[in-house]
């Protein structure tokens, strides 16, 4: 679905065809006819429009005939029905400036983009370089807004964890931490690709543009740094939660081999006794009571040579 955006006065007016200054974006569901459309109306190179229909396409800039290309990795919700799946994935969008338009090609619905459309109206469409800074901010500020949601979510699964212990808890431990790999690969890609944008200045930018930019390292630079705090504390939850299982499954293995250890004395003095050898208790009516007494006893001594050894806790 191809949409075409202008600003006039201060509003931003869809129209039905590109026209100069014009912002089009490229959203669910995708069409062939549409790409080659634009691909001859726009002059814009073929591949540029598809790249981004490439989940793994990592981030990158190129130049083809006077038209940029620019793909970015955004954050977005994982719609997959698969339970063990990540709860956020990144996908690529592409950004083309064409002569005159600025083209956005998303293979999912993006908040990003949504955000930016929301506030086009104040953007300045001889401006080109700055409404693409501006795209750039609101994908940072969805990944700062994303990263929260996933620590919230955490915090959440740990506390039910530790107050069930359920292998659920767990396994959304685990969705939970591949999201952050999701996001720390892109943002690490991305923090590359604006650097490399400093140093190249590909897109022309001016003094102000450029401090812009170096802003937005920062910020990616934030984000990238949170999610590795929040991958590291979740691996380190696991690992302790992980070893607080084991050391339960040792106490409990501790627990039942004193209770065995117990339990032999009196199943080897009635095992003696019930030979088919003479044994002096034959003729005795107090043998049976003999036998279970002394077998009580011994049971109760070991138990308390354990208790007193600290072996039954």
């Amino acid at each position: 679905m191809v949409k075409y955006f202008i600003n006039k006065n201060q509003k931003t007016i869809e129209t039905n065809e590109p026209e100069i200054g014009s912002w089009i974006n490229i959203s669910p569901p995708l069409k062939q006819e549409e790409f080659h459309f634009l691909s001859e109306k726009l002059d814009i190179p073929l591949d540029f429009l598809t790249d981004s229909l490439d989940i793994d396409e990592r981030s990158r800039f190129e130049e083809e005939d006077n038209v940029r290309l620019i793909v970015l990795k955004t954050p977005t919700q994982n719609n997959s029905f698969n339970e063990s799946d990540a709860y956020f994935i990144t996908i690529p969008i592409c950004i083309i400036l064409t002569h005159n338009q600025i083209v956005t090609v998303n293979s999912f619905e993006n908040p990003a983009i949504k955000k930016f459309l929301n506030t086009f109206q104040n953007r300045h469409p001889d401006k080109r370089n700055m409404m693409v800074l501006k795209i750039f901010e609101k994908i940072v500020q969805d990944f700062m807004e994303q990263l929260k949601v996933i620590n919230q979510k955490r915090n959440l699964f740990e506390q039910r964890l530790y107050d069930s212990n359920k292998n659920e808890q767990l396994l959304q431990l685990l969705r939970i931490q591949k999201s952050l790999l999701y996001f720390v690969t892109a943002l690490r890609s991305n923090e590359l690709l604006f650097m490399k944008l400093v140093r190249t200045n590909f897109l022309l930018l001016n003094e102000e543009e450029k401090e812009f930019l170096e802003d937005l390292v920062v910020d990616t630079s934030q984000a990238l740094e949170m999610a590795n705090i929040y991958t590291n504390i979740l691996s380190s939850t696991m690992d302790a939660y992980a070893s607080i299982i084991a050391n339960n499954q040792n106490q409990v293995l501790r627990r039942l081999a004193v209770i065995t250890i117990v339990l032999t004395f009196p199943v080897l003095i009635a095992s003696l006794f019930g030979m088919n050898v003479p044994n002096g208790f034959e003729a005795s009516p107090y043998a049976f009571y003999i036998i279970v007494g002394l077998s009580f006893t011994i049971s109760l001594l070991v138990g308390w040579v354990f208790l007193r050894k600290k072996l039954f806790r």
